[in-house]
């Protein structure tokens, strides 16, 4: 039994922040291209992106950060956007 777990600590780590974090820093760079944006029951900014690494498509959805709600025009639907992708694992990726 770890001594974190003893005292009752609990790590705090956002796995959702950390994966981000990694791909942004280690990830490869693509062009893609925002589908669909959409307001989820929470009041969060969903956006649909579309990329294509080797001749195969990929799709996902991210929820938008405040600073990314700034900047409206960049997530728009049909606008190119950057996207940070796992070369070990493609369907794995972040919007920059």
């Amino acid at each position: 039994m770890g001594l974190r777990k003893l005292l009752g600590r609990k790590d705090k780590t956002d796995p959702v922040e950390e994966r981000r974090r990694y791909l942004l820093a280690h990830g490869r760079i693509t062009d893609g291209r925002i589908i669909d944006s959409d307001t989820n029951p929470r009041g969060s900014e969903v956006v649909f992106y579309r990329y294509t690494l080797n001749g195969v498509d990929f799709e996902s959805s991210e929820l938008l950060s405040d600073e990314q709600r700034c900047d409206r025009l960049k997530y728009a639907p049909g606008s190119k956007i950057g996207v940070r992708y796992d070369p070990k694992n493609q369907g794995n990726s972040t919007l920059e």
